[in-house]
């Protein structure tokens, strides 16, 4: 068993909860669909950062953040690849979990709130990515410990970034925003998942 990693006061305030133990617990069980879910979500913040370089050609700051961080979600996505052949798993299509669409279904439509609103959900993805890492640690063998706690290290400002433009190009401040996401955020994380995925809610059969 691995050490715990101990993650930043400002990310555990941030969220609105601890990963259930159930999940840890589904998750230790099912090393392949962690492993590819893992892989599929480092490619999807890639995308979701250039995604949003391509929408907000007029915000240099955020240019600048979202192709830093595109670059390194995708050497992170190479990286769990290269670890899933070593364990002969192979990435393989499988279908999103309800996470992410269950926090953008309350995006709004007319910018700039839809922009704020995006960086903010991008935010809790991240923050929680980061705290399910170290909730998985101290269980993982030592490799894949080591890995994630190199992942936790290295991702752990990313939602700082995102929430740091969402204050800069707010035309008021984010908070009830952020209380707002927080509350959809909380209901996904504690509430009954269906399947397993690595944001996924309680296992149905916990």
């Amino acid at each position: 068993m691995n050490d715990d990693v101990t993650l930043p006061d400002s990310l555990l305030t941030f969220l609105p909860c601890r990963t259930p133990a159930a999940w840890v617990s589904e998750a230790l069980q099912h090393e392949r669909l962690l492993l590819i879910d893992h892989a599929q979500c480092e490619k999807k913040a890639a995308s979701t950062a250039m995604n949003l370089m391509f929408r907000y050609v007029d915000h240099p700051d955020l240019l600048t953040s979202m192709s830093q961080l595109a670059r390194e979600e995708l050497l992170h996505f190479e990286q769990v690849v290269k670890l899933m052949r070593q364990r002969n798993i192979d990435y393989e299509h499988i279908g999103a979990s309800r996470y992410a669409e269950g926090l953008r279904q309350h995006m709004r439509r007319e910018e700039p709130g839809r922009l704020i609103d995006l960086l903010i959900i991008g935010a809790f993805i991240e923050a929680r990515s980061c705290e399910r890492f170290a909730a998985l640690i101290p269980h993982l063998d030592h490799e894949l410990a080591r890995f994630y706690r190199a992942l936790v290290k290295s991702e752990g400002r990313h939602f700082e970034d995102y929430l740091a433009l969402a204050e800069q190009y707010a035309a008021a401040p984010i908070e009830q925003r952020v209380q707002f996401f927080a509350e959809c955020e909380r209901q996904l994380i504690e509430s009954e998942d269906q399947e397993f995925r690595f944001h996924s809610g309680v296992p149905v059969h916990a």
